[in-house]
């Protein structure tokens, strides 16, 4: 068997071959770019900071005497100045009203004239009652002077009846004349009587046509207009008025807060309030509780409390003031006011726990636990606090914060610790 001869097409390099492993070269550089990329990616997507967040935010506010070693306060709560003397005035009788003598605003007293109906009816049957009194005393005195006459004609009867000049029938219709005329003027005495009361009947009718204000005060309200008809209930057409005036007492001003029935344990009678106006927030204006209504509202679950000013320290002066003065002019009835009731005095020199005030909005929670975000410098820091049981829409909070950090109340939900964040 003869054996081939090597040849030179033998050390031919197939091109199969060779363009074979640039392609392999060429994979492994686009892995490699691929990979490149995908790193720069992610570190783009994971580390690269998000764009800042648009927040709102407010300071919390240092409660009065929770750093000075005062009353703390043991809840808040919100509610309204209301009037326990407040009436509307109207009329006895339906009429039509002639004269108003009233505005809004006004003080008046009480009697005085508010307003006046038209009497023009009533002060007729006036009249006619006085004329039939008139009649009827005047049937009286006859009467009295027919029966002195029948006395006499009686007494010289029987001096006649003596002397024989005169029979007893004589006598017998005297007599009978007298009983008669007696009979007759007791009859006209009780239609005196009759006519007297009848007049204070008509005068009581023709003074329900002047309407007067039933006690001091100031009228917040005018309800009606010369020309209107004005009844004490009201009337299916709509057009009778049922009301003069509507006046309040302002020294009886209150305030009135529904407590939680859940927190009405740490509310007693007597027991100091601090109260604050909505539309004066800076006043502070000293109060105590009155007393707690022996009810709770079964729907809302709450114990209405009542709350009083302090007389001696609700007026624009620092001077003690009498229990009959009137509250300051600024306190109106209806307004809205903030009450924290107060627990007892720390002891002298015990540290003060400083307690602040927030809107509930900015109070967030995870995981049970309630968080504020505050905002340092150009990014927020998450806070986790502990506040006390409050009403309305401040919260009491006494941990975590401190006066004059400023927290986020409004910004968006994803919000999280250290993100950027711009004020508006």
């Amino acid at each position: 068997m003869t054996q081939e001869k090597p040849s030179l097409s033998d050390l031919r390099i197939d091109d199969r071959s060779r363009d074979g492993g640039q392609g392999r070269i060429v994979v492994w550089i686009l892995l490699v770019v691929v990979i490149v990329a995908a790193g720069v990616g992610g570190w783009y997507f994971f580390f690269k900071a998000p764009p800042p967040a648009v927040v709102r935010v407010t300071a919390a506010v240092e409660e009065s005497g929770s750093a000075s070693g005062g009353n703390p306060s043991v809840l808040n709560a919100s509610g309204y100045v209301t009037a326990r003397r407040r009436a509307t005035v109207s009329s006895k009788v339906t009429g039509k009203v002639v004269e108003v003598h009233v505005e809004e605003g006004m003080a008046v007293k009480q009697g005085q004239v508010l307003a006046r109906l038209d009497d023009a009816t009533y002060r007729r049957y006036f009249e006619l009652a006085e004329a039939e009194l008139a009649v009827a005393r005047r049937n009286a005195d006859e009467s009295e002077v027919r029966l002195k006459q029948a006395q006499l004609t009686l007494g010289r009867t029987r001096s006649l009846l003596k002397d024989g000049i005169v029979g007893q029938a004589d006598l017998d219709r005297d007599e009978a004349e007298v009983n008669a005329i007696k009979a007759r003027l007791d009859l006209y005495r009780e239609q005196v009587l009759v006519s007297d009361r009848q007049v204070a009947v008509r005068r009581n009718d023709l003074d329900d046509t002047v309407i007067r204000a039933p006690f001091s005060g100031v009228a917040i309200t005018k309800d009606a207009q010369p020309g209107e008809m004005v009844s004490p209930v009201s009337a299916g057409g709509g057009f009778t008025r049922t009301g003069i005036s509507t006046i309040v007492d302002m020294a009886s001003l209150e305030i009135e807060v529904d407590v939680n029935e859940a927190y009405i344990n740490r509310v007693k009678s007597g027991q100091p309030v601090e109260a604050t106006i909505d539309a004066y927030p800076d006043w502070k204006i000293p109060a105590h509780v009155i007393t707690m209504v022996p009810t709770a509202d079964r729907q809302k679950a709450t114990v209405l409390v009542r709350i009083g000013f302090d007389r001696s320290t609700s007026s624009r002066s620092s001077r003690a003031t009498s229990s009959d003065e009137k509250l300051d002019p600024r306190i109106l009835p209806d307004m809205g006011v903030k009450v924290a009731f107060l627990g007892a005095a720390q002891p002298t020199g015990a540290p003060a726990t400083p307690r602040v005030t927030i809107p509930k909005t900015a109070i967030r929670t995870d995981q049970g636990q309630d968080i504020v975000y505050v905002v340092v410098g150009d990014h927020v820091e998450r806070r986790a606090i502990r506040q006390n049981p409050s009403q309305g829409d401040n919260a009491s909070v006494v941990a975590g914060l401190a006066a004059g950090d400023r927290v986020v109340i409004e910004g968006p939900p994803d919000l999280t610790d250290g993100r950027k964040v711009e004020v508006k």
